[in-house]
């Protein structure tokens, strides 16, 4: 995994002040708003706010490299697959769009050019994509959709099936916080036979019964993989919102 360089060319508007957010936008700083649930399963060896922790270690390591300004994370968001486990919270579609457009709006009112949506999540494409294509300035990325991804996902995973908590997820968080992952509670579970729709917790009878919330075998999962797998990721992050930054 790559080391950020020394220094920082961007910086989160939480850690400065009003007037430094102004005079980083004169020099044409893009906006990240980063996207990760800080509520929502990840098995029985994940911490709750997983997306969150990769939204937003993704957009860390951008700071070092290009003229950003992010903004807090929005760690609420439309997640309906897990709301049968514990702990887990989902807006409405409906709300989830307006809270983020709404957002996006007010920070390309303060003259900022273009706002990047950095998304963890998977049921909050549809959403955000169709916002975006209603927004002129505002972009999305999908952090698993890239090119670089897809490719190191396809050589280096070894699970038969995946989609949440599974391998990659639990490599990368190996990678990014390894003191808040217990391997020794990761488990497999094939998700071959799963249908779209919400994970149950209970039912043994129904294609989407995961009693862990796993899809995939997070068994797999090591720290080396989590890193070539960040790497990969933060090179289709960094090239997409490079084009919105100066």
């Amino acid at each position: 995994m790559t080391e950020p360089p020394p220094g920082r060319r961007g910086a989160w508007v939480a850690d400065i002040t009003w007037p430094e957010v102004e005079a980083r936008i004169r020099t044409g700083a893009a906006a990240v708003l980063p996207i990760g649930a800080g509520a929502k399963e990840h098995g029985p060896h994940l911490p709750m706010n997983t997306d969150q922790s990769q939204a937003e270690w993704l957009a860390d390591r951008l700071t070092y490299s290009l003229n950003v300004l992010v903004w807090p994370t929005v760690n609420y968001g439309f997640y309906p697959a897990f709301r049968e486990y514990p702990g887990s919270c989902s807006l409405p579609q409906d709300l989830f769009s307006d809270l983020v457009i709404r957002i996006a709006e007010q920070i390309l009112g303060h003259g900022v050019k273009n706002v990047c949506l950095l998304n963890t999540g998977i049921s909050t494409i549809p959403a955000l994509q169709q916002l975006t294509a209603s927004r002129p300035g505002v972009s999305l990325v999908n952090v698993y959709q890239g090119d670089h991804c897809r490719a190191v996902s396809g050589r280096l995973l070894q699970q038969r099936h995946g989609g949440h908590a599974d391998e990659r997820e639990t490599s990368m968080m190996l990678a990014i916080e390894p003191g808040r992952v217990r391997m020794e509670q990761a488990v497999c579970w094939d998700g071959a036979a799963m249908v779209p729709g919400p994970l149950r917790r209970s039912d043994s009878t129904h294609p989407n019964y995961s009693p862990s919330g796993v899809i995939g075998d997070a068994t797999l999962a090591e720290a080396r993989k989590g890193r070539l797998l960040l790497d990969a990721i933060l090179t289709d992050v960094s090239e997409a919102v490079a084009e919105l930054a100066t």
